[in-house]
């Protein structure tokens, strides 16, 4: 029973250890000013065309990810769980071709800033097979679960968020986003009470990371160095 009290509390555990820096992520001034209804449009279509960029490199992790899952999974439903994020990552992709459309941005000629192109790097060193199974779930459920609770918050009680950018809100801070998010954490958490406590440390430090990468990424969508 302890240890599934554990298994459990492990992600929930580091959110409270690391809580400045994940609401920093998942309550910055960039997605904020989209609640309030002050975002400055031209921050929003900067961030429209990075994210298609990152999305792209998105694209191979969930591949390895995948990998991964049929390679070192003990459980075959996590199989299904990450296929069904990829398959939506396609939607995504023409999505995010719409609205640049829409908002008049090029993405032929969008070039990657230095915190995309860092992000990117990072995501591409976790297809390596020398990255266990475990950090790079923990990795894809933090990478995930940032821009849910960020897009909710937008779309919650009392939001002022303009009716031309709810789409994009609604499209990361569904319901239907939140529970396969909530699945992923699920996923980790499993792998994580099974794991080495090296391997643990090394998910939390992942963890850190991507906090920090996200955030670096909305401060470079506001247009900040």
């Amino acid at each position: 029973m302890e240890g599934a009290k554990k298994e459990m509390l492990m992600i929930e555990k580091w959110l409270n250890q690391h809580n400045e820096l994940y609401t920093t992520a998942t309550r910055h001034p960039f997605t904020l000013s989209i609640r309030d209804g002050s975002v400055d449009l031209s921050a929003f279509k900067r961030w429209l065309g990075q994210d298609y960029i990152f999305v792209r490199a998105f694209v191979p992790f969930a591949a390895s990810l995948l990998l991964k899952a049929w390679k070192e999974s003990d459980d075959d439903s996590d199989i299904e769980v990450i296929l069904g994020g990829i398959a939506a990552l396609n939607d995504e992709v023409s999505w995010f071709k719409r609205e640049a459309s829409k908002w008049g941005v090029l993405l032929s000629s969008t070039v990657p800033q230095k915190a995309n192109l860092e992000y990117c790097r990072f995501l591409e060193s976790l297809t390596s097979p020398e990255v266990e199974y475990t950090i790079a779930v923990t990795a894809f459920w933090a990478i995930e679960a940032v821009y849910q609770e960020s897009y909710a918050h937008c779309l919650a009680d009392g939001s002022k968020t303009p009716e031309e950018l709810k789409e994009t809100c609604q499209r990361w801070g569904n319901d239907g986003f939140g529970q396969y998010c909530r699945t992923l954490q699920n996923i980790a958490n499993r792998r994580l009470e099974k794991s080495r406590e090296d391997i643990v440390s090394k998910a939390e430090a992942m963890v850190i990371r991507i906090l920090e990468y996200e955030v670096e990424f909305w401060n470079m969508s506001r247009g900040e160095t």
